[in-house]
């Protein structure tokens, strides 16, 4: 079955060769799970991603269906202090 699969951030790089525009078309047995797609790309099992399924968050274990869209990316960490904490000058005591 096919299922159209987008990867971001550093999951990108394992998308096959021929996708364009981070998104791939990619052929996989039927009954397969998010973690069987993930690991018939190359993406190391010690890898950590989270995965949409047609825009709905989804478990390593959905099993997929034929035409579904797959979405990974690797979890969001961190950010930027607040502007107004950079500004401040630190206290003195």
């Amino acid at each position: 079955m096919r299922v159209e699969v987008r990867l971001f951030a550093t999951l990108a790089d394992y998308l096959p060769p021929d996708s364009r525009g981070g998104a791939a078309a990619v052929d996989i047995a039927a009954g397969s799970t998010l973690d069987d797609l993930a690991r018939a790309l190359g993406i190391p099992a010690d890898a950590s991603w989270i995965a949409l399924v047609n825009d709905e968050e989804a478990p390593p274990a959905r099993r997929l269906a034929p035409d579904d869209v797959v979405t990974l990316f690797p979890p969001l960490a961190g950010g930027a202090p607040a502007r107004a904490a950079l500004a401040r000058p630190p206290r003195s005591r």
